[in-house]
């Protein structure tokens, strides 16, 4: 809904603003929120009666000024964003009373391993659901229900919701340095003080930014307020959990996709009611109705995937600082590698800063040097120089471990006839289909297609001509496999790991040294720390540099700093070899050399040169639709009323880079202004006499991330 509207509200019924009620609209009812006192603008006999108030805590105050904030700031409806806050329509209702399942005291007649298993479960445990005890048992549904057949099981009544353990914020956490002391006390102190503020936590990799950063959480739970953790990939943060609960006590409660939709409701009853004391989430935790919200953090601030690219499109480390100034409490923004929106905003004055220059316990920065691919090319067929691959080899004798850095998944990003130069395209995206021999199929990253590799061209005919192009982590474990056959390798990639669990596992494994030699994507550069791994070899260092993206340099600054962090966080000494056939690039510099503050300093010029971001505001607006004919209209009609002016500039209409996304056409237009303008009030009037037909879709983007 584009806004609230008037409804009569029997005195009965005692709704206040940010109670969740029922009303009818149209033929149907819907849950809705009060949202505050009616226009007046609809006859009192017109208006139709709110039909039940749910028994629900109501949306706070903040939270609901928060909605209407990202509302007017990116152009979306408001009950677009407002569905964001509800997204859990069974948490609305009071929760019922569950069945679980204890043991009876009765032995089955007949035994079996799975039945074994079930019973252990339960010994050493408290009531559980069938699914619940299924999983723990690694046994089938089948099983656990053969037990309560047998009389062996019996079925127990529990409260409809088992209550979070609180954090125990009293418990000493480790001892910190110097550097690390000044920083928690200075983050204690805004917590304290009770007012909004923001502060960015910067330190190299491998500082003990977390530790820094749990004695401010400290700090809040100690006034009895919650706290809200946001990290870009929740679903692989395993490590970052276990050093909560050292610290703590106890886990956060976790919100994100992967959890069971039985999950999800428990957590947002629970943060509703206040049970819920520390939330660590993925970016759509941010609207959660927190009651006591007390201090929000953003771990990896710069991350590229707080950025939401569908639906609302918002970035969730902006609507943090946001929500943190409604809410009058402190922001903390947190990387290893900040990103130059939130450096500006530290120079300008809006932030503050603190450093930690060092790593814990005195570990030393890793050595970083390039290889330059011209003159020391791979075999033939092979991805790794000779430098590299002899440092794998120096590193597996020493009974060290390595980490081999390809931000490509798959086998291979390109399969093309050797006959006649076709290439195998998606046939609803711009984008190649990327090999995954393991799967047996080729895959489209951008929508998911899948197929089977055929035995035939499709454009020639030819037969066993299809050839793999260029390497994919797949491939690269096919090389190491081949030159290291003793080497225990493991690959880490978003596909090849099936949730939580399954990455948790893995990086144990690593942690644990049961794995010698790392393959990954950009997921292995979060935050893990492994402390007998001591190589680092980044395979193409160029990958991210191509494609003119506005923070193509910063990103591949970031990404690369990151995943050298990776190396010598312990005792032992790193080192990090990057190929890449372009040494001179200021990005490879700036590593080799660690000069950080000159690249971020000419980097910075560069933007502020041509009036880009951080020092310039950019609005994107894409149109989509399966019709390139309606498509292209709407774009023309967009481009012919674009707005004129001194300060503004727009570019386009002009074919997306991905034209073609999930079947749909696409096209783009980008605005750009002055920074401090009103850029939402130049797309309102652009964009209000424009016509666009239900079978195109126009998405507004202020502050682009991609550029696809």
């Amino acid at each position: 809904l584009s806004g609230a509207y008037d409804y009569r509200l029997e005195p009965a019924l005692d709704a206040k603003p940010g109670d969740f009620v029922v009303a009818p609209l149209g033929v149907n009812e819907y849950v809705g929120v009060v949202w505050g006192e009616a226009s007046g603008e609809v006859a009192e006999s017109r208006l139709k009666l709110v039909a039940e108030r749910l028994d629900c805590p109501p949306l706070p105050e903040e939270l609901r000024r928060f909605v209407d904030w990202v509302a007017a700031y990116t152009l979306s409806p408001p009950g677009a964003v407002l569905r964001m806050c509800m997204s859990v329509s069974a948490a609305l209702d009071p929760p019922a009373g569950r069945i679980a399942y204890a043991l009876s005291g009765d032995k089955p007649t007949r035994m079996t391993a799975a039945r074994q298993r079930v019973l252990n479960v339960l010994a050493d445990g408290p009531p559980r659901s069938i699914a619940d005890i299924a999983e723990a048992a690694a046994a089938g549904p089948g099983v656990v229900r053969g037990l309560l057949e047998a009389g062996a099981l019996k079925a127990v009544e529990l409260p409809a919701d088992m209550a979070y353990p609180a954090p125990q914020h009293g418990r000493p956490g480790p001892e910190l340095s110097p550097d690390q002391s000044a920083a928690a006390a200075r983050l204690r102190e805004a917590v304290r003080s009770g007012a909004f503020s923001v502060t960015l936590l910067e330190g190299v990799t491998g500082a003990g930014k977390t530790e820094v950063y749990f004695e401010a959480v400290a700090a809040a739970l100690a006034q009895g307020r919650q706290v809200l953790v946001l990290l870009p990939e929740i679903a692989l943060s395993a490590q970052w959990l276990d050093r909560f609960e050292q610290r703590f006590g106890v886990r956060p409660v976790e919100w994100h996709s992967e959890l069971r939709s039985t999950e999800r409701r428990r957590a947002w009853r629970a943060v509703a009611e206040g049970g819920a004391h520390v939330v660590v989430g993925a970016r759509s935790a941010l609207f959660l109705p927190f009651p006591a919200l007390g201090l929000i953090v953003v771990d990896e601030e710069h991350d590229a995937s707080f950025k939401q690219e569908d639906g609302v499109i918002y970035n969730a480390r902006d609507m943090a600082v946001v929500r943190a100034s409604l809410a009058k409490i402190p922001a903390l923004l947190v990387s290893a590698t900040p990103s130059l929106e939130t450096i500006a905003n530290v120079e300008q004055g809006r932030y503050a800063r603190l450093h930690l220059p060092e790593r814990h316990a005195r570990a030393a920065m890793p050595e970083i040097a390039a290889i330059d691919m011209r003159a020391s090319p791979p075999p033939r067929g092979h991805w790794l120089s000779a430098p590299l691959h002899d440092a794998l080899a120096e590193t597996l004798t020493a009974g060290e471990q390595a980490l081999l850095f390809l931000n490509r998944r798959g086998y291979a990003p390109l399969t093309l006839c050797g006959a006649c130069g076709h290439r195998l395209e998606c046939p609803n995206c711009s984008a190649w289909l990327v090999e995954h021999r393991l799967a047996r199929r080729l895959q489209c990253h951008h929508c998911g297609h899948a197929m089977a590799l055929p035995k035939t061209c499709p454009s020639c005919g030819a037969e066993d001509r299809l050839r793999a192009c260029g390497p994919g982590v797949e491939r690269l474990a096919e090389e190491i496999a081949a030159s290291f056959p003793d080497a225990r390798t493991a690959v880490m990639a978003s596909d090849t790991l099936a949730g939580p669990r399954a990455a948790a596992d893995l990086v144990a494994q690593v942690a644990n040294h049961e794995i010698d030699l790392l393959i990954g994507t950009q997921i292995v550069a979060k935050g893990h720390h492994f402390p007998m791994l001591t190589l680092v070899g980044v395979v193409d260092a160029d990958l991210g540099l191509s494609g003119g993206d506005l923070r193509a340099a910063e990103r591949t600054y970031q990404l690369l700093t990151q995943v050298s962090g990776r190396a010598g966080r312990a005792e032992r000494p790193g080192r990090v070899l990057l190929q890449t056939f372009s040494p001179e690039h200021p990005v490879m510099h700036a590593l080799v050399s660690g000069d950080r503050d000159g690249f971020i300093a000419a980097e910075m010029q560069a933007r502020r040169d041509t009036a880009m971001p951080p020092f310039g505001r950019l609005a994107a607006l894409i149109v989509s639709g399966a019709n390139l004919g309606s498509v292209q209209r709407v774009a023309r009609d967009l481009g012919q009323h674009s707005p004129r002016g001194e300060g503004i500039t727009v570019l386009g209409p002009a074919p997306a880079p991905l034209s073609l996304l999930r079947g749909r056409h696409r096209m783009r237009l980008l605005l750009k202004m002055q920074r401090g303008a009103n850029i939402q009030q130049v797309l309102r009037e652009w964009l209000a006499p424009i016509k666009v037909p239900n079978d195109v879709r126009l998405a507004v983007d202020v502050d682009p991330y991609s550029f696809l």
